[in-house]
């Protein structure tokens, strides 16, 4: 494979931008050679997401891929949390094998929790002998996002001999400590984590990054602070990443780190700031084999038609041409199906909630936000059950076991704004247990049970009206086309908000309900629990 380039070439190793012509041979920069004139268009080193689930995406690996190479970007740091918490190991040595099916750098790590907390039923566990074993692999380049802070504080034997798993085969680790502020977070430092993407205050991610962590600002689906954070560029460019942790294949499909690329530039930051936090940064503290656009490196880079616009002509990787003109190039590969998913159809009847007392804990949701808070409303009551008021907007919410028969657990949230009807997904972080909001108790278990006849998916129940986007790989990922996806995904999403959601994105929110590791009340298949004390409390207060 040899071949040509003449274009502007953007340095970020010298901070320079000049004339080129780029000989590849073999894959690789053979050559690079200053030219006098201005050339029409630019290189650069494609993008890399400093951290994502690409579960979240809804496609495996090989469709992930597909879409994100025509944004230019040419790799990721995946955490294959979310199909471990279903499969375990299993289920990270499948994203492993599907992703080394096409043309991109999928940089995976080991999940270090596993279930994410001991309040909630997973499909697996992932225990310090399994992440000793994976840190072996060199597919598994770091420890994936600590979430048991508390664990690592109070120096969990567990979770500690992880973080030593992980520094004897000398890879970094990934923070995950939302809100963690003083002497806590300075011990968490001190554990050896090296990098926050839950911050979503200035003041919070600057105390982080005085303590030596780097900060990915983090622009997803659901959870959004480029706004909030995006300042810290101009003082510590060195230390700020872009990540995008969780989107939904409507997003992906309409943009990725590109987009916080352009969003960065309108705000008036440095050039060179902005595209090394976009992919120099990461390279360096991952030690990534993605090239740089230097002589010598891996040939990845991507060719724009400007540096104001950022509209992604052409994408190569490893010397290969993966996208051209916003059309992918990289061709489908057939993706095995793998699941878990053991529980039985359930009845309207097991989502009452007998009322014991007129006033009840409820979330509230925070749109754009994935941290809740915790309100105390009075209870709406028909014949002696608590019931849902969707005139005060105050829904019924459940969570169902998918791993075994349980009853489910029940609840109330604010904020969803649906009039009629209900929705219900088991893209549910952590343990991908099927999440419901609803108005009623028929359409609540219409839209669950059609997710369970499936064995995995997101659905809507609105009388007669039934719609189901099924996810047969693990239950929260599809083997179809990206494209085809991302289109059943708009259109019941769309049905979501024709319910009366006023949330920009309905199911991504939703599938953040259950993730009890994000202050402050979420639920759980368990029960209703508060993360700022993490512990069980009762819906009803006396």
């Amino acid at each position: 494979m040899e071949f040509t380039l003449k274009a502007n070439l953007v340095d970020l190793e010298n901070k320079s931008i000049y004339p080129a012509e780029v000989f590849v041979i073999n894959r690789r920069i053979a050559k690079i050679m200053k030219l006098r004139e201005a050339q029409d268009s630019y290189l650069l080193p494609g993008f890399v997401d400093s951290h994502v689930h690409v579960e979240s995406s809804m496609l495996v690996p090989s469709e992930f891929a597909r879409v994100a190479v025509t944004h230019g970007t040419v790799g990721t740091i995946s955490d294959p949390h979310e199909i471990a918490n279903v499969l375990g190991v299993a289920g990270v040595e499948y994203m492993i094998e599907n992703g080394n099916k096409v043309p991109f750098h999928f940089f995976f790590g080991a999940p270090s929790c596993v279930p994410a907390t001991a309040f909630e039923t997973a499909g697996a566990e992932i225990n310090s002998a399994d992440i000793d074993r994976l840190m072996q692999r060199k597919e598994i380049l770091y420890l994936a996002e600590m979430m048991n802070y508390p664990g690592v504080i109070n120096k969990d034997p567990e979770v500690l001999a992880k973080i030593a798993a992980a520094k004897k085969h000398h890879k970094p680790i990934d923070g995950h400590a939302p809100g963690l502020r003083g002497e806590s977070l300075k011990k968490y430092v001190e554990a050896g984590i090296s990098t926050d993407h839950e911050s979503f205050k200035y003041e919070e991610a600057l105390e982080k990054l005085h303590l030596g962590m780097k900060i990915w600002i983090r622009e997803g689906s659901a959870a959004k602070n480029f706004n909030e954070l995006i300042e810290l560029l101009f003082e510590f460019p060195d230390l700020i990443s872009f990540c995008s942790d969780d989107m939904h294949p409507d997003s992906l499909v309409n943009g990725h780190i590109n987009l916080i690329v352009k969003r960065a530039l309108e705000k008036g930051h440095n050039l060179f700031n902005i595209l090394r936090a976009s992919s120099y940064n990461i390279i360096k503290h991952y030690n990534l084999p993605i090239g740089l656009l230097q002589t010598g490196d891996s040939a990845d880079f991507i060719m724009v038609n400007n540096l104001r616009e950022f509209r992604v002509l052409k994408t190569w990787i490893k010397g290969e041409l993966v996208a051209e003109e916003g059309k992918s190039l990289i061709k489908r590969v057939e993706a095995t199906i793998v699941n878990n998913f053991n529980c039985s159809r359930l009845k309207p009847e097991d989502f009452a909630i007998p009322a014991l007392t007129s006033k009840i804990r409820v979330i509230e949701v925070m749109d754009g936000q994935l941290i809740t808070n915790k309100i105390h409303l009075p209870c709406k009551t028909e014949k002696g059950f608590a019931a849902a008021d969707p005139g005060s907007d105050i829904l019924k919410m459940a969570v169902v076991n998918r791993y075994s028969d349980a009853p489910p657990a029940l609840a109330f949230i604010k904020n969803f704004g649906l009039k009629k009807g209900a929705i219900a997904s088991c893209v549910a972080h952590d343990c991908h247990n099927i999440v419901v909001v609803g108005t009623n108790d028929r359409d609540i278990c219409e839209a669950v049970n059609l997710i369970i006849s499936a064995k995995g998916g997101i659905s809507l129940a609105d009388g007669n009206a039934k719609e189901l986007l099924p996810l047969p790989v693990a239950g929260i990922m599809s083997n179809s086309d990206a494209y085809e996806i991302a289109a059943q995904y708009i259109a019941i999403d769309k049905r979501a908000k024709e319910l009366g959601s006023l949330l920009k994105a309905p199911y991504m929110s939703l599938s953040f309900m259950a993730l009890l590791v994000i202050p402050q009340l979420k639920l759980s298949d368990k029960g209703l629990f508060d993360a700022n004390v993490f512990e069980f409390v009762d819906l009803f207060e006396s």
